[in-house]
């Protein structure tokens, strides 16, 4: 269910699951392919003789949000997830004077270029960016990177916990960490966006670094380290999923074989402000 920044909605509608492809056909420019995940909520009063007696008039259909999301990405050019956000958001509420404000969040369909005109698939991690705006201005500008997938072939350690009928898990000072990870943060500067690729970056290498007592450590040190490289930023939130591997056979901390954890994960959460 959707949540507002700006508070409580009696209610809202939108259009969900919108892709998007915009290709430089002829492989040049800065942004030659740019792939999104689009989702757009609107809230209103004008909306709300729909909900109470079958009233559409002034209901915009979510086709034609669809379409209004489709056809206006030709006419946005950067590369910037969080922009292109506000670029739609900004021509969306020009456009109907009966909306009184939106949500539109979009996740990256991440390819990279593997020729002067050829592309594949990359990832998984994928920026994302989430954007609330309402006739004063912007109420919630927030960017990240979501769908990290994080493995270390050593230097995890998991000791020391509660242990009682319950406990099964055995002690481990140097396991195999395999974890996911989606984060988020918010910028004093309504430009969070542009942090992406240092951010996907300071991840990689601290991850590489640290050697960790408990995955809610490792976020706590990412938290840390990305709140003292990046000023502007004024809150991050981490949120991780322990995916280590089941053991099947090892040759002490040299060698092993690993499958497939069983469904049952861990989820570790984080939020730090400056």
């Amino acid at each position: 269910m959707e949540q507002f920044t700006s508070g409580w909605k009696r209610n809202y509608y939108g259009k969900g699951d919108v892709n998007v492809y915009r290709l430089q056909r002829d492989g040049q420019g800065e942004h030659p392919f740019f792939g999104a995940n689009v989702k757009v909520s609107l809230y209103g009063d004008a909306f709300w003789p729909t909900y109470t007696h079958g009233d559409n008039t002034g209901l915009i259909a979510t086709d034609s949000m669809k379409n209004f999301i489709q056809r206006e990405t030709l006419n946005y050019h950067g590369g910037d997830l969080f922009a292109y956000c506000r670029f739609l958001a900004e021509k969306f509420l020009g456009l109907y004077p009966q909306v009184e404000g939106l949500q539109i969040s979009a996740s990256e369909i991440p390819y990279r270029r593997t020729g002067r005109m050829s592309f594949t698939p990359a990832g998984p991690e994928a920026r994302t960016a989430r954007l609330e705006m309402n006739r004063t201005g912007v109420v919630e500008a927030v960017a990240g990177v979501a769908g990290f997938r994080l493995l270390r072939l050593g230097g995890s350690a998991f000791t020391g916990f509660v242990r009682d009928e319950y406990t099964t898990l055995p002690e481990i000072k140097n396991r195999p960490l395999h974890m996911w990870l989606d984060l988020e943060w918010t910028c004093s500067d309504e430009a969070p966006g542009v942090l992406a690729a240092g951010i996907r970056e300071i991840t990689f290498q601290l991850f590489d670094e640290f050697e960790s007592g408990s995955i809610q450590e490792v976020i706590y040190q990412l938290g840390t380290r990305l709140l003292a490289t990046y000023s502007q930023i004024a809150e991050v939130h981490l949120e991780a999923n322990n995916r280590t591997w089941d053991t099947v056979a090892e040759q002490g901390d040299v060698m092993g074989v690993f499958t497939e954890a069983r469904p049952p994960y861990g989820c570790l959460g984080l939020r730090m402000k400056r």
